[in-house]
Order: C-alpha cells, then sequence, then structure tokens
C-alpha cells in the first residue's frame, strides 16, 4: 500500500478531484481515480469528497494505492523479429503498436508476453515478473530495436552501460516543419510534466539532464526527415525535445497536434540503430534495422524540397 500527498497549486484550481488525481498520479486513468474515490481512498483536506468536487488552490489531497494485483503472464507464441540472440541475451526488432511489458489496458500481447514463448524461464528476474529480461523499453508506437536480458549477469552489465550513456542509440525519425540548422543539439532537462502527469516536459523542477544531438538526412515540404543520436535515455526524450524546439515528431498526437497526420498511426519514430558492449566478453557489437514499411510508406508520400 502507498500513500500520496499533493497540495493543489493555482493551476489546478477548478479541477474535479478525479481529474486532479489523473493528472498528478502515472498511469491511474479517470476510471482508476474514481473508483479510489468511491472506495474511500480519497480525502480532500481530511474529508471524504465526491468525484466531481472541485479543487481549490492550498487543498491538500490525500490518497491510499492499494497493492495492485499481480496480473498473470501469460507466454504467447507471437511472432518476434530476433536480430541477435545468444545464451545471455537478444536483440529484438520491435514493431509499431505492440506494448513492451504488460500493464492494466494492455494484459497481454506484449513483448515480454512473445519473449516467455521464446525464451521460457530464461530470462533476467530483476525487473520482476511483470518486466523479465526488459533492460530498457521503446513506446508501443516507436518502431526498432530493443535489448533484452537472459540472466540477471547480462542484465546488470547492460544497465550500467545505460546508466553512463555508453550505449550507442541512433533513431530515425520525421518531424514537422523545416529545421532552421542541419545539424543541432537540444541539451533541455526532462521531468515529469507540472500540470498532467502522464507527460513529460522540459522542466527544470525534479528533472534530470537530457541530450539528443540530430541532423537532416531530406526535408521534404512541411516535414524533415532526420537522424538522431541520444546522449541520455529519459522517457520521450526524443518526443518532448523535438516539440520543445517547434518541430514534434509527426504522427505525435500526445507532444504534437492533435489532429492525425495522414498516413500515420501514432509518431514517426524508428530505432534504426543499437550498440553495446558484449556483457559476457566486452567486445562491442552494433546491429541496426532497416526502416520499416508504415515509414517509408510515409515519406513517398511527401514531396522533396
Amino acid at each position: 500500500m502507498r500513500r500520496f500527498v499533493f497540495t493543489a497549486e493555482e493551476c489546478d484550481e477548478g479541477l474535479r478531484l478525479d481529474k486532479f488525481i489523473g493528472s498528478h498520479l502515472e498511469n491511474v486513468s479517470r476510471s482508476a481515480a474514481e473508483n479510489l474515490i468511491g472506495c474511500g481512498n480519497v480525502s480532500l483536506n481530511g474529508k471524504g469528497q465526491k468525484k466531481s468536487c472541485r479543487c481549490s488552490a492550498g487543498d491538500v489531497v490525500k490518497v491510499i494505492m492499494p497493492d495492485p494485483v499481480p496480473l498473470e503472464v501469460k507466454a504467447q507464441p507471437i511472432p518476434l523479429d530476433i536480430v541477435y540472440e545468444d545464451s545471455d541475451l537478444l536483440v529484438v526488432n520491435k514493431p509499431k503498436g505492440m506494448v513492451v511489458h504488460p500493464a492494466p489496458g494492455h494484459p497481454d500481447g506484449t513483448l515480454v508476453n512473445a519473449l516467455l514463448a521464446h525464451c521460457g524461464s530464461s530470462l533476467s528476474g530483476i525487473n520482476g515478473v511483470m518486466r523479465p529480461g526488459i533492460v530498457h523499453r521503446i513506446d508501443k508506437d516507436t518502431s526498432g530495436l530493443l535489448i533484452v536480458a537472459k540472466n540477471d549477469f547480462a542484465h546488470h552489465s547492460l544497465a550500467a552501460q545505460i546508466k553512463v550513456h555508453s550505449f550507442t542509440r541512433i533513431y530515425e525519425a520525421v518531424v514537422i516543419g523545416n529545421l532552421k540548422d542541419d545539424r543541432g543539439t537540444v541539451n533541455a532537462p526532462i521531468g515529469r510534466h507540472p500540470v498532467n502527469r502522464k507527460k513529460m516536459a522540459v522542466t527544470e523542477k525534479n528533472s534530470r539532464n537530457a541530450v539528443t544531438h540530430y541532423e537532416v538526412i531530406q526535408r521534404y515540404e512541411g516535414y524533415t526527415h532526420i537522424r538522431l543520436k541520444l546522449e541520455t535515455g529519459r522517457t520521450h526524450q526524443i518526443r518532448v525535445h523535438m516539440a520543445y524546439i517547434g518541430h514534434p515528431v509527426a504522427g505525435d498526437t500526445v507532444y504534437g497536434s492533435k489532429k492525425p497526420v495522414k498516413g500515420l498511426n501514432g509518431q514517426c519514430l524508428h530505432a534504426r540503430i543499437i550498440g553495446f558492449r558484449h556483457p559476457r566478453d566486452d567486445r562491442y557489437i552494433e546491429f541496426t534495422s532497416k526502416l520499416p514499411k508504415y515509414f517509408t510508406d510515409f515519406l513517398k508520400q511527401l514531396r522533396p524540397v
């Protein structure tokens, strides 16, 4: 059981209690917030309230979050595009639309379900039963390369490399508009969004440094195809940084326009290259994934300039 205490700020003035909870607690939907309120797990200034109660600046909201009931993670024979595999790890080319690990709303059909069918019990257990073998992840609607650890030895080594930013991680994306310079660097700290807690944002408050390097591959009317190299690996880093400089990733309805882009279902972002030192013998290995069909089809509909 976890307890949370929030103090409403001016930006929360007039916000419904269920919306307030949903904006301050990550991965808590409005319906889940309503359930917490209905079960008496929420108080406002020491008293229980209805979900429709409006918050005022200075209000103190306390939330008791019951321990989650563990989901049963089942092995599912879902095809995997395995780029490399040995006794310590595998590199998977994740398709767009696939969730990495089970969570409320996505109990199955995930990469983890597929990995359990492929590897059985031979996966690192460091991240628990819900995320076996998962060292790092990419968003549901981002395609591309992902490393999976088969044992704790490999997991510790790979996690240490991520921590010191020694991984090579290169993405390709199509962004909205034409970038002024052919190459550049975005150096701006990223933390939880101050109002919408389900999003990330460039902020000085409770943030961590984040650095993204980019270069232009091809310019099109209204769009730019770019290559991006991550120096750090924060949640949603590329999407947040590109939106921050006024060029959100095409199709990203979270950090860009809410209006979908014709020819895309979600953001046009692909993890193309990943490189690291193998945990067993310290040799550097690197893998490249070709651009997927959704990406190349979108480029074909654009007009070069």
